[in-house]
């Protein structure tokens, strides 16, 4: 019987299980999805989470939780923007902060006038910002970051150690990213993550990358996988997908592969044997 064209088998520790998470309404998206002009509007600097937004990130948290993702996940990525970190500390960080405890919060209360309480570090899996997985750069004031020191002051408990510069380099107003620098700044992201050592990761980052960066990848699929993964994220939608080390980025061994035989040495086949017992009878 031949093999099904449509089927593939892959080690197990060549594979990671990936949650893209697009972030929460921000304030640019009210008036942006009306007129997209207004992404270009500098009240929108570095957009926050709305209290609609707010409201998804409660609903995504409530479903990770009960879908038993939320004891999966073993590292949060997040773009260092404010609705991205928001979001992120939101849906998989800790419950409420108490003062007292000796590790920081993931979010200060009212971080950014968002009118919430502090979330606790505890209990939760740690948070990691990079850039690489920023939205598309340049022009729109939606998208260009804060300074990682004003960052910190709000989210104590995010380690921003990747990022080299305190001030946004990569911003300019007046060039904006192309679609294809995009993509390609996306699929070197992806790359990068098999550098990290988990192997179920959560990614909150924003609509522009997701859609062209996996498109980028997507190509080679069915028609219909295609669709399924490609298709535009909504506010807070959560899309998981298996991420295959085809090239063999990842140098990893696996965890749970076993040598079998003890002692170590070849293990014949059953037929093969009685095959040298006849042949060797033969002889006789």
């Amino acid at each position: 019987m031949e093999p099904n064209a449509g089927t593939a088998i892959y080690p197990l520790h060549r594979c990671k299980t990936i949650h893209l998470v697009r972030h929460a309404q921000g304030v640019h998206n009210v008036e942006g999805e009306k007129d997209h002009s207004a992404y270009m509007n500098p009240d929108f600097f570095d957009a926050r989470v709305t209290p609609l937004g707010w409201n998804q990130v409660d609903c995504l948290r409530e479903h990770v939780k009960k879908s038993g993702l939320a004891q999966k996940i073993e590292l949060v990525i997040c773009s260092p923007l404010l609705r991205t970190m928001q979001t992120a500390v939101g849906v998989f960080g800790g419950e409420s902060y108490t003062n007292g405890i000796s590790s920081p919060p993931l979010m200060v209360e009212n971080a950014a006038d968002s009118g919430r309480p502090a979330i606790s570090s505890l209990n939760c899996p740690p948070f990691l910002a990079v850039e690489t997985c920023r939205e598309r750069l340049g022009v729109n004031p939606c998208d260009k970051r804060r300074s990682i020191t004003e960052y910190h002051t709000m989210f104590p408990a995010i380690d921003f150690s990747l990022i080299e510069n305190d001030e946004d380099v990569l911003w300019v107003p007046d060039v904006r990213e192309t679609f294809e620098s995009l993509a390609e700044r996306g699929m070197k992201f992806i790359d990068w993550l098999w550098t990290r050592k988990e192997k179920e990761i959560a990614i909150v980052t924003h609509s522009g990358l997701l859609w062209h960066t996996l498109r980028m990848y997507s190509k080679e699929c069915h028609p219909t996988v295609m669709h399924e993964v490609c298709k535009y994220f909504s506010n807070c939608e959560l899309r998981s997908l298996v991420l295959v080390d085809r090239s063999m980025l990842g140098s990893d061994t696996s965890g749970y592969n076993y040598p079998g035989k003890i002692p170590a040495g070849l293990d014949v086949p059953s037929d093969v044997i009685d095959k040298k017992h006849l042949e060797d009878e033969a002889k006789e």
